[in-house]
């Protein structure tokens, strides 16, 4: 599986204290603040008790399909002191390409082998610029996970693995990158009815000067992917514009690639 880290933020930070405490900012700070918390849950068992008070300030919306879960996983997991954050992560969260961007940062290859997780880092040209359609409505990893098949034709896998070594020789050099490298026949028009409207946006931002348009995960935000800012400035404009005319309230977001990954600072 692939992925690329974009310059959206969680941060956690977790000191000792009496009893376990959780405070939130920003996305998500309408969740449960206890010990049923992701954030709660991960630092409890990297260290093994929950004396300790959290605070997390997240920019990911959450259930939009940006790596949200994986993203508080890897920073509270590194909070906590975990050796592996990224193990640490992939075990609670299931998403191993998720969490190796947020470790590693810029675009990434990860799998889950009988030894454990791995993760490679793979070339990303820098010129590109990525345009996130957010809609104002969640999608749940599970509902989403229903509207798949369990079993898939030999024709359609072969369909997408091509495609997906288009994307990879497109995503290092911006001039190979082609909109057929995000046809997708397993997954995009499966969830087609959790989010009717895609379609339209998708086209719309290939229309805009787009060069790759395709859901982000399991979605329901969409992605844009740009050559140079200028372009993903009229592409984000456009996608606004499309939002408002299919009636789906939600935001566009000019999004550079984040290279650095997780931060940790003492």
């Amino acid at each position: 599986m692939l992925a690329v880290a974009l310059s959206l933020y969680v941060e956690v930070e977790l000191v000792p204290a009496a009893r376990l405490s959780l405070h939130s900012e920003g996305e998500g700070a309408d969740c449960v603040a206890d010990e049923r918390h992701l954030a709660a849950r991960v630092a409890s068992a990297v260290c093994g008790h929950d004396r300790f008070a959290i605070t997390v300030r997240s920019e990911i919306p959450l259930g939009r399909g940006l790596g949200s879960s994986a993203a508080l996983a890897v920073a509270t997991a590194a909070a906590a002191g975990a050796i592996d954050p990224f193990a640490v992560a992939v075990g609670f969260e299931g998403h191993a390409e998720n969490a190796a961007a947020s470790v590693r940062g810029g675009l990434v290859s990860a799998a889950l082998l009988d030894t454990g997780p791995i993760a490679r880092s793979l070339p990303l040209d820098p010129a590109l610029v990525f345009v996130v359609l957010v809609p104002e409505r969640h999608l749940p990893t599970e509902e989403a996970r229903v509207a798949l098949e369990t079993e898939v034709a030999l024709a359609d896998a072969v369909f997408n693995l091509s495609r997906m070594g288009l994307l990879v020789a497109g995503l290092a050099d911006r001039s190979l990158l082609v909109a057929a490298a995000a046809d997708d026949r397993l997954h995009q028009s499966q969830r087609g009815p959790l989010f009717p409207e895609a379609s339209e946006l998708l086209v719309q931002l290939l229309k805009a000067g787009a060069l790759v348009s395709c859901w982000s995960g399991a979605g329901p935000s969409l992605l844009g992917i740009c050559d140079g800012p200028t372009m993903a400035a009229h592409v984000r404009d456009a996608g606004e514009a499309a939002l408002e005319a299919v009636g789906v309230p939600g935001e566009a977001l000019v999004l550079a690639p984040d290279l650095a990954g997780l931060v940790v600072e003492h």
